[in-house]
């Protein structure tokens, strides 16, 4: 594995939407539409066919000696969140493009057919909704619910679309079959603390925490702020305060199985520092492994909705922007990639992954796994987020490895 040529197509990847404050790639932006045509001319040159699917996923393919047989695929995200860092979701990518690399120096033949899938709008920060480009591939998002997504900009999906030459209406071309695959391997930065502080060189995922997350509208009365008393005040803002303390408090009720909730977003119209606020939207994402857990929390938002509501009275109302389920992630790949790692002298744990990931949707598909290594401090969707080149090229040994093993290597082939 040539790891001085991983970091050299890792940084240059990065160029695209860099900026001093790190680096912007939102989905289906002129920057992450860059990076996709760049990563795609990448993989041409390994002798890989590529294709664009009709939601904008990049699927680059390393043909096997027997092309009928299921794909073997791997690969994560380019687009990353509004000053990210050079990281989360790209690594994997890369990764998984270096290891063909490695492939053909080596001259390996595997059975199966490989393929990269660089995913779009892996990240929900430009909608609101995340891994748009997993969910129809593995048949789990039908395009009405999409119809009316739109960015912060008031510019709708189905119009961004056709700016990146893309058809919204054929989004569900982009559907794949059970059996196209046999498993999918994703690796990624761990985005937490735990491999670090225990100092493992791998972490193997058991399980991935699913968000619900809800828009809420909280109207009120506009009033001079220097004439109306206190107890007459329908004041938005203090409405979405008071529900996001209470949200808060329910998440810690449940801290014990790993339940979080969070107001990501919040805003009060009509923005005057004279006027009481008539107008507060909030975005609010509550995730979790437990179902049951994370509903508990939910029910306690709605309660928290109806309280506020009576008590100040003003008028609330909510949409669910995303509802996903917990997923357990495949025991035969978490066996086959905790022996890997005892096989190679690797240091591994299995653990939870608090943040959603591609793979959630492709374990709808296939058996998937799903690998991290250490994000120094825990820290990701941060210019600042960083992880040792040495401890990249461990997970990417270990995907290779994996890769072999589920690919089949039939042959070395004379160079």
């Amino acid at each position: 594995m040539d790891l001085k040529r991983l970091e050299k197509t890792l940084y240059e990847m990065n160029q695209f939407g860099r900026s001093k404050d790190g680096v912007t790639r939102i989905a289906y932006s002129k920057e992450e539409r860059q990076a996709a045509e760049h990563f795609s001319n990448l993989c041409r040159k390994e002798g890989m066919d590529v294709r664009i699917d009709t939601c904008g996923n990049v699927i680059a393919r390393r043909e096997g000696s027997n092309p009928d047989l299921p794909v073997v695929a791997c690969g994560s995200h380019l687009d990353t969140v509004i000053h990210g860092g050079n990281y989360d979701g790209t690594l994997g990518v890369i990764a998984a493009l270096e290891v063909i690399r490695s492939l053909n120096d080596k001259g390996v033949e595997t059975e199966h057919p490989i393929e990269i899938i660089a995913f779009a709008c892996e990240e929900s920060s430009r909608f609101g909704i995340s891994t748009i480009g997993s969910k129809p591939m593995a048949g789990i998002l039908e395009l009405e619910s999409l119809s009316e997504l739109s960015d912060s900009e008031g510019k709708f999906l189905r119009d961004i679309f056709s700016e990146c030459s893309l058809n919204f209406n054929e989004i569900d071309k982009s559907t794949r079959q059970k059996e196209e695959f046999k498993v999918f391997l994703e690796m990624h930065i761990e985005q937490g603390p735990v491999l670090e502080r225990q100092q493992k060189q791998i972490g193997i995922v058991t399980g991935i925490a699913a968000p619900t997350r809800f828009e809420v509208k909280i109207k009120g009365q506009a009033s001079h702020s220097g004439t109306t008393p206190m107890d007459y005040r329908r004041d938005a803002f203090l409405s979405a305060a008071e529900i996001a303390l209470l949200l808060e408090q329910a998440a810690k009720r449940e801290a014990g199985n790993g339940t979080v909730a969070t107001v990501g977003a919040c805003e009060v119209k009509p923005g005057s520092i004279n006027v009481i606020p008539d107008l507060a939207m909030m975005k609010i994402d509550i995730r979790g492994t437990s179902a049951d857990s994370k509903n508990r929390v939910i029910e306690s938002l709605f309660t928290a909705v109806k309280q506020v509501e009576k008590k100040r009275n003003v008028s609330i109302e909510h949409r669910v922007l995303s509802d996903e389920h917990p997923i357990n992630l495949d025991k035969e790949v978490i066996d086959s990639l905790s022996l890997n790692c005892e096989q190679k002298g690797y240091t591994y744990t299995h653990l939870a992954s608090g943040a959603g990931h591609d793979a959630m949707n492709m374990a709808m598909l296939c058996p998937t796994g799903l690998l991290f290594v250490p994000s120094k401090n825990g820290l990701s969707h941060h210019p600042d987020e960083y992880t040792e080149m040495e401890q990249i090229g461990i997970g990417a040994d270990l995907l290779e490895a994996a890769i072999i093993e589920w690919a089949g290597y039939t042959r070395s082939k004379q160079k």
